[in-house]
């Protein structure tokens, strides 16, 4: 018997918002599938204005009610039987974060939750990034945001360790990462990878998953270190508007490309990895799984 129900996931955020719409396949005696059927982005940058004035504009705290409410039509369309939406540094940070997501709740029925790094890591470590962490290998997984990066160790096939900085692409951008803040990831990166031989990175975030799929390599084999750092030297010789003409980037990716590469490619040094695995998973797809393990717990519940 074969099962499908559809699932939302809303992921609020310092760059852009996004609305991931996944079917959950279940069949019996076989693992449950999740397909990606829509991703809709809207690049709002909270992280632009609430890292330099501490909060969320009333212009930009519209535009965030205005997608809520055409996400939620976007939701009903689908059918989705269940979603979650989380929000990470950005309104997390924003003196009046938690006054805005109560507005958002009480007018689109979204109840958002303001999630810290540690929870990120959590939520993206239950997707299928375990299939990719072999009992025998070591990795620093990477993701990379516009308000921070979260930094996650495994070995053996288990979390050895794990940290959040306050170091994305929105803050590099806007000139707001002090030096001090470089080098407390370079000691933590290069402390906590010391005990392994050999470490591969796996990057996750919209900038990663961009290079990847323009560098033409086929899914599940990695880049080179000197692969992106050529893509850096390449895109830093170009200025944002031939990233938009020439490279044919997205307007809102072809500023926050360049910090992105630039703290990917200092993770890998730092680590001494010569590899990067991009499985492009990200919050998105742990919300999606979180989701469905909650449905699972529920029905074990009733079944007790």
């Amino acid at each position: 018997m074969l099962t499908i129900e559809k699932y939302g996931a809303i992921d609020i955020g310092s760059n852009a918002i996004r609305l991931l719409v996944a079917s959950v396949v279940e069949q019996e005696g076989r693992n449950t599938l999740f397909k990606k059927t829509s991703l809709v982005r809207v690049p709002i940058r909270l992280g632009a204005e609430v890292f330099q004035d501490g909060k969320i504009s009333d212009t930009n705290a519209r535009r965030m009610l205005d997608a809520m409410h055409a996400f939620k039509l976007l939701m009903k369309t689908h059918n989705v039987k269940r979603f979650k939406a989380c929000a990470t540094s950005a309104m997390r940070e924003a003196s009046n974060g938690k006054e805005i997501a109560d507005i958002i709740y009480k007018e689109s029925g979204i109840f958002i939750n303001i999630i810290d790094g540690n929870d990120e890591a959590a939520i993206i470590a239950s997707t299928d990034l375990k299939s990719l962490i072999q009992n025998d290998k070591a990795f620093l997984y990477v993701d990379v945001g516009g308000g921070s990066t979260e930094f996650t160790i495994y070995a053996e096939g288990h979390t050895v360790a794990s940290q959040s900085f306050k170091l994305g692409t929105v803050r590099l951008l806007n000139d707001m990462v002090e030096d001090t803040m470089w080098q407390q990831v370079e000691d933590w990166i290069k402390a906590e990878t010391k005990p392994f031989k050999k470490i591969s990175v796996i990057g996750s975030g919209g900038n990663i998953n961009s290079i990847y799929k323009n560098s033409g390599k086929k899914i599940g084999k990695p880049l080179s270190y000197f692969y992106l750092l050529s893509f850096y030297d390449l895109i830093r010789a170009y200025s944002l508007e031939e990233r938009i003409v020439e490279m044919d980037m997205n307007p809102d990716r072809a500023d926050v490309i360049v910090p992105a590469t630039r703290i990917y490619l200092s993770a890998m040094k730092w680590s001494g990895a010569k590899n990067i695995f991009v499985p492009k998973i990200g919050l998105s797809d742990g919300i999606i799984k979180s989701l469905y393990n909650e449905k699972v717990a529920e029905e074990l519940e009733v079944n007790q």
